[in-house]
C-alpha cells in the first residue's frame, strides 16, 4: 500500500500502577526523524521504542509522546526519610555558616530531594511490557491512518495520470498537421519569390522544419515515465523518492516539448503537463 508521511494516533492503558497514554504524531519529511518524549522513569525505554518505530516507519517526523499518570492513593505508603532530613539539615546548616547570605533548603525543596519519602521509582521492568504492547497498539492504528490517506493520495495521483495521457493522445496527430501546413506555407513564399518551384530545395526545408518540431522521442518517453509512475504506485511500500524522481523526468520532457512548439496547441499542451506535474510532485511530497 502506499503511505501518506503524515498521521495521528493515541492509545491509553491501564495498568496496577496508574494509566500509559502514548500519542503519535508525524508530518512530512525526507528522511526519518524520531523524536521521544518519556518521563524519566521511563528513560530505559527509549532504545525499545525507538527500535519498534523505525521497523514500521520510512520517512517522516515522527514525535512518540508518553505519559504516566499514577493512581491516586488515600494512604500514602511512603514516609519520611527521617535520617536524610537530619543529614540534610547538617549540610544546609555547614553551607549557611560560611555562605551567610546563602537562602535555606525550602520544605518543596526537602520533600522533592531523591529519596526523602523512601523508595518512588516506579517499577520500569513491569511497565516495559504495558508500554511495548501501547506502543504496537497505537502504531497499528498509526499506520492505518497513514494507508488511508495514502489510498487517497494514490488516487488523486492516477487521476492526473490520466488527465496527462489524455493531453499526449492530443499532441500526436497535430505534428503532421503542422508539417503539411508549413509545406503549403513554404511552396506558396517559394512561388511568390521566384515564379518557380525548386522540388529538393523545400523538401530539405521540409525535412529540417520536421526533425525541428518533432516531438516522438519526448511523447515516447513520458509515456515510459507514466507507465512506471503507474508500477511503482500499484507495487506500493516507500516509494516517495523513486516518484520525486521520476516527477523530474515528467518535468524535463515536457519543457522539451514547449522548447520544441511552433503551434498554439502545443505550447498550451506543454503548459498543462507542467501544472499537472507539479500537481502531483506537490502530492508526493505527502508519500512515505
Amino acid at each position: 500500500m502506499i503511505n501518506s508521511m503524515t498521521g495521528y494516533a493515541t492509545h491509553t492503558q491501564t495498568t496496577p500502577y496508574g494509566t500509559l497514554n502514548l500519542e503519535l504524531r508525524a508530518v512530512n519529511n525526507r528522511y526519518l526523524d524520531v523524536q521521544l518524549r518519556l518521563p524519566d522513569d521511563f528513560r530505559p525505554l527509549e532504545p525499545g521504542i525507538r527500535e519498534v518505530i523505525t521497523q514500521k516507519l520510512h520517512r517522516g517526523k515522527v514525535e512518540c509522546r508518553l505519559n504516566f499518570t499514577p493512581l491516586d492513593s488515600i494512604d500514602d505508603p511512603r514516609q519520611l526519610n527521617h535520617v536524610l532530613l537530619h543529614k540534610l539539615l547538617e549540610l544546609d546548616h555547614t553551607v549557611r555558616s560560611v555562605l551567610p547570605e546563602a537562602q535555606s533548603l525550602s520544605v518543596d525543596s526537602i520533600l522533592n530531594w531523591p529519596g526523602m519519602l523512601g523508595n518512588t521509582t516506579l517499577p520500569v521492568d513491569e511497565l516495559r511490557e504495558y508500554a511495548m504492547t501501547l506502543l504496537r497498539a497505537t502504531l497499528e492504528d498509526f499506520q492505518t491512518t497513514r494507508n488511508r490517506e495514502g489510498e487517497k493520495l494514490k488516487g488523486i495521483l492516477l487521476e492526473r495520470l490520466n488527465l496527462i495521457r489524455q493531453q499526449l493522445d492530443l499532441a500526436a496527430p497535430r505534428i503532421p498537421v503542422l508539417i503539411t501546413a508549413f509545406e503549403e506555407k513554404l511552396k506558396t513564399r517559394v512561388r511568390e519569390a521566384l515564379d518557380t518551384l525548386d522540388e529538393d530545395r523545400i523538401r530539405q526545408e521540409i525535412i529540417f522544419f520536421a526533425s525541428k518540431i518533432d516531438i516522438d522521442e519526448e511523447l515516447s518517453r513520458l509515456q515510459t515515465h507514466l507507465d512506471e509512475v503507474e508500477h511503482v504506485l500499484s507495487k506500493g511500500g516507500a516509494v516517495g523518492k523513486r516518484l520525486d524522481f521520476l516527477m523530474q523526468e515528467l518535468n524535463r520532457e515536457a519543457n522539451t516539448i514547449g522548447s520544441k512548439s511552433v503551434d498554439i496547441v502545443i505550447s498550451k499542451m506543454s503548459m498543462t503537463l507542467k501544472v499537472l506535474i507539479e500537481q502531483m510532485r506537490e502530492q508526493i511530497q505527502n508519500i512515505e
